[in-house]
């Protein structure tokens, strides 16, 4: 499974200081993936008692990685 990131995507990472390899774990075992908006998916991953919500684009075999953030898992997860 090849994982590419857009620009804007490797924008965040930088601003929000997350470190690529977290988002690389999100996707590849995740603790869940729901639908997004517009065909895309979220990957949902708790670290710290935070969660980090990667969004994704499934392209074949590849995933591109829209955007990322970390947010409170009580505001997206499945209880």
């Amino acid at each position: 499974m090849e994982i590419y990131f857009t620009p804007y995507a490797e924008d965040t990472l930088a601003e929000r200081s997350i470190d690529k390899e977290l988002v690389l774990k999100s996707i590849r075992d995740p603790d869940e993936i729901i639908d997004g908006k517009l065909g895309r998916k979220v990957a949902h991953k708790v670290i710290h008692k935070k969660l980090l919500r990667v969004i994704f684009e499934e392209e074949g075999k590849s995933y591109k990685v829209i955007t990322v953030y970390f947010t409170s898992p009580q505001r997206y997860m499945k209880q």
